[in-house]
């Protein structure tokens, strides 16, 4: 009887040994990549912890000499260990740090110690973390494990909560407050937004080259003319100049074209936003009515010519004073200020740009994101904190606006203004 003959390598099933080992080292390929990059992530951080503590004892024998050594000219002595809390990726732990104590009493801080137990870091990435929408409650889950034997602080819950408070108060006080000095933005824009029941203020700046800045945010309304007299007065304060004419674009808020008129004078040429206008018409007309109306207002608003405009709005409004009396005030009230861009001789991307306050809308929009989890507004203060945070995220993001390159144009008819006002003052 004749056996049966196996090829060298190969099993009773047919499959090579050295591919059954091959199909084997596969399948656990991903558990082995992972055990060498934690064993990889624990040898950094403990060879990382190691090298500090041999940095704070270099320290210390800068400070007292070496140990056991004799040195008359010494000021201070070695005082034993205790542990002090360190930063260290984004949560505090305990690490054990030698001591130093002066010869006449007092103890003294090592360098290296002093220069990395800094909270700022920490405060920082804290932060961070709240505003890409990890809550305080699962902020230690968002972390790398700590190192071996560390004891981890500062990661519960109030402790986020109290860091993210202090952290950004300080940084929106910094941001609301910092200089405008030589900066100049020939055309503002205000407008308001309601969060958790407060209403806020915003005013966003357009500089000569295009680049947008937020320049201020106040908590109030747009109608309370002493709400924005102080915004306003803030940003003088802060080096904003009224001796020239400037771009204003407002929602409509009669407090705040009060203000305006008063801080400003003629320098201010109003633009009223033509969103919140064509808004608030369309409140007042019957449903039949409010596409047509529509379409007119933005026929006459797409004119390149100022008197065809304003023709074709009286028009309108002679149409319906009869049958719909609200929506005929309401277009006729502020009608001039809805063709500013027009009068300055503005059109393509800056006519669009500038003849509402949607550059705001599109701030308001980070705003909503980053203030979304926020279930309890505990009172103004928090409101304004949360969203001057917001708008400095946004202001990250910012990019010089489309058509910046026609900028000049603008500026030549606000100068051309400026000029003309000034005659008509010399001749009054």
């Amino acid at each position: 009887m004749k056996r049966k003959k196996h090829r060298r390598g190969t099993g009773r099933n047919g499959r090579t040994r050295r591919g059954r080992r091959s199909s084997q080292a596969n399948r656990g390929l991903p558990e082995v990549l992972q055990e060498t990059r934690q064993a990889l992530r624990e040898l950094v951080i403990t060879s990382g912890l190691e090298q500090f503590r041999l940095m704070l004892e270099e320290d210390r024998v800068a400070l007292c000499g070496e140990r056991y050594g004799q040195s008359p000219d010494r000021e201070a002595h070695r005082y034993g260990y205790d542990e002090g809390p360190l930063t260290f990726g984004g949560r505090r732990i305990r690490v054990r740090k030698p001591r130093v104590r002066r010869k006449g009493g007092g103890e003294l801080e090592l360098p290296s110690w002093a220069e990395f137990r800094s909270r700022d870091p920490l405060d920082r990435h804290m932060i961070n973390q709240t505003l890409i929408g990890v809550s305080t409650r699962n902020y230690e889950k968002s972390l790398e494990s700590a190192p071996a034997q560390s004891e981890s602080i500062s990661t519960t819950r109030s402790s986020v909560s109290r860091s993210f408070v202090s952290g950004t108060a300080k940084v929106v006080e910094a941001f609301l407050n910092r200089e405008i000095g030589g900066d100049d933005f020939p055309v503002l824009m205000f407008d308001g937004k309601e969060i958790g029941g407060h209403m806020l203020v915003i005013a966003l700046g357009v500089d000569r080259e295009g680049h947008k800045r937020v320049l201020g945010v106040e908590e109030g309304t747009t109608e309370n003319s002493e709400v924005c007299r102080s915004l306003l007065q803030n940003l003088i304060t802060r080096g904003l100049g009224i001796e020239h004419p400037r771009l204003v674009v407002i929602d409509g808020g009669k407090g705040l074209r009060k203000a305006i008129k008063e801080v400003f004078g003629r320098n201010a040429l109003v633009q009223r936003c033509r969103v919140h206008k064509l808004r608030n018409v369309v409140e007042h007309l019957s449903p039949q009515r409010q596409a047509a109306v529509k379409a007119a207002l933005k026929r006459a608003w797409a004119c390149s010519d100022v008197s065809k405009a304003r023709n074709q709005m009286r028009n309108l409004i002679g149409q319906l004073r009869k049958d719909e009396p609200g929506a005929a005030a309401s277009i006729e009230e502020g009608l001039e200020e809805t063709l500013t861009v027009i009068l300055l001789g503005l059109d393509g991307n800056l006519a669009r740009l500038f003849c509402s306050t949607n550059m705001i809308e599109n701030i308001n929009g980070t705003v909503q994101r980053v203030i979304a989890r926020v279930k309890r507004w505990r009172n103004g203060e928090m409101v304004v904190r949360w969203a001057t945070t917001a708008a400095i995220v946004a202001e990250q993001n910012f990019r010089r606006i489309q058509g910046y390159k026609e900028m000049p144009r603008l500026l030549a008819a606000l100068h051309a203004h400026g000029t003309a006002s000034q005659k008509q003052a010399v001749n009054q």
